[in-house]
């Protein structure tokens, strides 16, 4: 906003100014932030910790360690085994963590090797705004993460008392306000509604209370003293190999051979959030709240692929036959037999030329994309890249 008004006012005096006033109320209002004395722009951000919830978009152990651990060829391209992802490699919470130069998330539910002293992920694969009944999904909802998060907080500190190395694994007090607190959940509530027995406008009618929740918990965590948010929407989920397997043939495609009403029910998702967010800036004076349009970022990459080095965009790298590469009962990494032989459903030659991975997640190299992407600002509300988070604009 400050940069649109410069381009359209000519005098230096009057830009000096207003820089001037910008620079002093970005500065009041991020005490723990320094503004650079060399340069007329705020400082970067630099979180000490980040606190992420979600699904399986950035589960990075937490499924793994609650269910089993996940396995090959998992993890093959970038970890060179199972690393709890279900990718061949990184997420986009890897990505963010690596940009502020901290070490991956272990997840909270991984109590082997894991070092919390620079945050923990909640996010569990499978794991939706509200409860679910059924086996499919995980039963570590929002509300359960938010709980996971308090419990953390508040027990983090007691043993950061005890004894010396309780403190190289466990983050200081500070850290908790000072931190990035990071979500990508939804898409689960909205495939688990549809897919069983429920109509487009059935389950649309249940997305305000999905909403009220998100607010509910997000109002939790803040709290206990979390003032930057960084909230991603739902992608294409009318691009995704495995609901597009399951779709009726009648169902209408775009030109890219997506689902429209799937995308257009994450569209309406996505609406009712970017809603809720605005709700939540009212509701939470003090925190600087940013909406990433992932949903854009995900469907420029799908229906540009060619353009953008990527190749096969609605087929998976990892599975087993049919149109989108999908079969739901030979999953990536299933073992099955075919006339006496024992057969693992692998991956694909190249997964850096593919987009999507095992027909729910995306591939190292299209989330590393994708993060270049959301990165920058283009894409968020308010238009602040990911190194700005820190502020409130």
């Amino acid at each position: 906003m400050v940069h649109n008004y410069f381009a359209m006012h000519g005098s230096k005096s009057v830009q000096a100014l207003l820089l001037a006033i910008v620079v002093i109320g970005v500065s009041m209002m991020h005490p723990c932030k320094s503004l650079s004395t060399s340069s007329t722009s705020p400082s970067l951000c630099e979180f000490p910790a980040i606190f992420n919830f979600g699904d399986s978009n950035s589960d990075t152990g937490g499924r793994s360690a609650a269910f089993g651990q996940i396995g090959p060829p998992h993890g093959q391209t970038f970890f060179h085994a199972p690393a709890g992802r279900y990718s061949d490699g990184r997420h986009i919470i890897d990505f963010i963590a690596k940009s502020f130069g901290l070490p991956y998330l272990n997840g909270f539910l991984d109590s082997v090797g894991s070092n919390f002293s620079h945050g923990a992920n909640f996010a569990t694969a499978g794991s939706t705004i509200r409860p679910q009944t059924t086996i499919y999904y995980s039963p570590f909802s929002l509300k359960i993460q938010s709980n996971q998060f308090y419990d953390f907080h508040q027990r983090s500190q007691i043993f950061r008392d005890k004894e010396d190395i309780f403190k190289k694994l466990l983050p200081k007090a500070e850290y908790f306000s000072e931190a990035l607190y990071t979500f990508d959940i939804g898409q689960n509530d909205l495939v688990a509604s549809y897919f069983p027995n429920m109509s487009i406008d059935q389950v649309k009618e249940t997305i305000p209370d999905m909403l009220d929740q998100f607010k509910t918990y997000a109002k939790s965590i803040y709290k206990q003293g979390a003032r930057y948010f960084w909230i991603h929407n739902t992608g294409p989920l009318g691009c995704l190999p495995y609901v597009l397997d399951g779709l009726p043939l009648t169902t209408q495609m775009d030109p890219t051979g997506c689902a429209i009403p799937i995308n257009e029910l994450a569209q309406y998702f996505n609406f009712g959030l970017k809603k809720a967010v605005a709700q939540l800036r009212e509701d939470m004076p003090l925190a600087s709240i940013t909406y990433v349009d992932v949903y854009s970022i995900k469907y420029d990459l799908i229906s540009n692929a060619n353009k953008y080095g990527f190749i096969y965009p609605l087929k998976a790298c990892c599975g087993q036959g049919g149109k989108y590469n999908y079969d739901s009962h030979k999953g990536c990494g299933a073992r099955f037999m075919d006339h006496g032989k024992e057969i693992l459903v692998g991956a694909c030659n190249n997964p850096l030329v593919k987009i999507n991975w095992d027909g729910a997640h995306y591939t190292d190299a299209a989330n590393k994309w994708v993060f270049d992407r959301l990165a920058d600002g283009l894409y968020s509300d308010p238009p602040i890249s990911l190194k700005r988070a820190c502020y409130k604009y």
